[in-house]
């Protein structure tokens, strides 16, 4: 008999603790990222995981087959990414609108760019929707993370520094996001019986899902109670309620989002760059969700209902 040459799965106690290593460092990095209070390390942060996101996407779509415009969509993520920041350090909008000009300049570039080859039926239109996908997907929805903090015009510090309201807020959405994760994975762990969409994601049960929205709750809940002060922005304990369980349901919606495009493209992971959690997409994928429910509550609902 010929031995097999499959690698044999890691057991649940070594995942385990390869995803708490990695989650404890991405906290602390976090946390260095907060105690330095600086405007450049916060949009420095997020154009990195912005940037590597993007490219972990077109990674799997080239090992799938999919001829989507990388280089393009990467300049075009930079570019966003570039402008955006600026904009919100410095406190003026270079033009009005240039958001939405290059969400259509990647669409369109996208299809001049495959108008040099072939038409290849359906693959030329996936790669065309693949590359304004991702940059929308990533750039887009990844970066209200950073409208956040400078949401309040009172938030623009002048001496290139974060208010600390503002980085509190940051901190809460990433809290109650990933407490969601957390949650629903020791839960699903320990007590998951019940698949949840198992032609999605088969380790996903209903009962890690509650678990879910229980830690966001108690991410949430616990920091309001801690800096009520700095969160006034939030209007009150029923907001805080209100938006504790519906980040955490979209921080699961977000991350069967990405599974989608891993299963659909047919890699396991994002990348490798974090042992146990995988990539960066697969780090900030919740958020490219829960990020802009957050900003849009704050900027439409609460002021409405308040």
């Amino acid at each position: 008999m010929v031995p097999s040459s499959a690698t044999p799965s890691p057991s649940k106690a070594l995942v385990f603790a390869r995803r708490l290593g990695s989650t404890l460092l991405l906290w602390g990095l976090v946390g260095a990222t907060f105690a330095s209070m600086r405007a450049w390390a916060y949009l420095g942060l997020i154009a990195l995981l912005t940037l590597v996101s993007t490219l972990e996407i077109f990674r799997m779509a080239g090992k799938a087959g999919v001829s989507s415009c990388g280089r393009f969509g990467l300049i075009l993520t930079a570019l966003y990414c570039a402008v955006l920041h600026a904009d919100l350090a410095l406190g003026r909008t270079v033009l009005p609108g240039w958001e939405l000009a290059l969400v259509g300049l990647c669409l369109c570039g996208a299809f001049v760019i495959h108008l040099r080859v072939p038409v290849r039926g359906i693959d030329t239109l996936t790669g065309v929707m693949t590359t304004a996908g991702a940059f929308v997907y990533v750039a887009v929805l990844f970066n209200f993370t950073s409208k956040l903090l400078f949401f309040l015009p009172e938030w623009r510090l002048a001496d290139s520094k974060v208010a600390m309201p503002a980085a509190l807020l940051v901190l809460w959405l990433l809290a109650v996001t990933k407490f969601s994760d957390m949650g629903a994975y020791l839960t699903g762990s320990v007590i998951g019986r019940h698949k949840m969409i198992p032609h999605i994601s088969p380790a996903k049960t209903w009962e890690g899902f509650a678990g879910g929205l229980a830690f966001s709750q108690l991410a949430g809940c616990g920091l309001y109670a801690l800096f009520p002060q700095h969160f006034a922005v939030l209007g009150g304990w029923g907001h805080v309620v209100l938006l504790g369980f519906v980040l955490g349901v979209l921080a699961v919606i977000g991350d069967l989002a990405e599974s989608v495009v891993k299963r659909a493209l047919g890699a396991k992971d994002s990348g490798q760059m974090l042992p146990g959690i995988g990539g960066a997409l697969d780090l900030i994928d919740s958020i490219c969700f829960t990020a802009p429910v957050l900003y849009f509550y704050l900027l439409w609902v609460r002021p409405a209902i308040a």
